[in-house]
């Protein structure tokens, strides 16, 4: 796999884990403004719905949730999880405009009481879609804007309050990452730099692999990819660099692989909370937990189990029943 590096004050190679934003405002004005639109979309579909015009229903109310999902989606994925080149979220978005004026045009036929206001909806919708293309076939056109199709790369970076000694004796037992990384169910080495991982895929699903170690710096640098004919294409690299004034070890994390389903994968993913540079930057979270004080502070919504993924969905902790107070 290969990582842009630069090199620093010690003379030591660590990875460049970021890159310019395009110069073009266009892509971010879009996605603030699906910001703007998914968060009362969501919070109020009722609301929203009487506002365009659309008679207030159960199904108009299902409807103007889904779309307000898919609005935050698209700001998500333009504004904040660190695409540099959010080509496929426009072009997702010029899908998504097909669909609003399906939707909308369905409703004027219905002969509304507020047609004025549906026909208002209608044609801003009508505008939003010409920036929507014109934005994505800005982006498409210039090579230097345009993400090339290839796996999906997630990178994050942290400090941890431990010598880089340590971290990298912790990280290179692989099968100490389940309990961090909340995708993974196990990872088991079978020896010789090989390594057996399962892991939850979009939808619940389990998908396993072997893995191989393909390079290693000790206390420095590891690398690992799946076996070439596995069912999920990845690889992953981890630096491991002393952090300036003594304050522990700075993890540099950089993961590529092939959600399975694609670009559709990582919308449904991102929907249901499981958006990969989303899991990236929690996984990093919990290791530091780990490292710093022996285990992920749990609480009381997730007393037990060692995996990560049980601890995903916690609440605020509260004394345990029973307990002296």
């Amino acid at each position: 796999m290969s990582t842009q590096t630069a090199p620093t004050a010690n003379g030591r190679y660590v990875p460049n884990l970021t890159q310019p934003p395009p110069n073009d405002p266009l892509p971010r004005a879009l996605g603030w403004a699906s910001l703007g639109l998914g968060i009362p979309q969501v919070a109020s579909p009722g609301g929203f719905a009487r506002a365009i015009g659309v008679r207030d229903d159960p199904e108009a109310r299902g409807w103007t949730l889904l779309v307000g999902a898919r609005e935050l989606m698209g700001a998500a994925g333009i504004l904040e999880l660190g695409q540099p080149r959010p080509t496929g979220w426009l072009w997702a978005r010029v899908a998504g405009d097909a669909m609003d004026l399906g939707l909308l045009l369905a409703a004027l036929r219905s002969k509304p009481r507020h047609r004025n206001r549906l026909l208002g909806a209608t044609g801003a919708v009508l505008a939003i879609t010409a920036a929507d293309v014109a934005a994505a076939m800005r982006m498409s056109s210039h090579p230097e804007l345009h993400a090339e199709p290839g796996p999906l790369r997630a990178r994050a970076a942290i400090t941890v309050r431990r010598p880089k000694e340590e971290v990298y004796r912790f990280w290179r037992d692989f099968e100490n990452l389940p309990s961090f990384m909340e995708h993974l169910d196990s990872v088991e080495d079978r020896g010789g730099g090989v390594s057996r991982w399962a892991a939850r895929a979009p939808g619940g699903r389990t998908v396993e692999w072997d893995a191989e170690l393909v390079d290693e710096h000790p206390y420095d640098h590891l690398s690992w990819r799946s076996r070439e004919g596995s069912s999920v294409e990845n690889s992953g690299s981890v630096w491991f660099v002393t952090a300036p004034g003594g304050r522990g070890t700075e993890i540099h994390l950089d993961l590529q692989y092939d959600l399975p389903g694609g670009a559709l994968g990582v919308l449904i993913a991102g929907l249901a909370g499981e958006e990969p540079r989303q899991q990236v930057r929690e996984d990093l979270r919990r290791a530091k937990q780990i490292l710093e004080t022996g285990m992920v502070v749990r609480s009381e919504g997730s007393p037990d189990g060692p995996m990560a993924r049980r601890r995903v969905r916690q609440r605020p902790a509260q004394p345990l029943v029973g307990s002296a107070s």
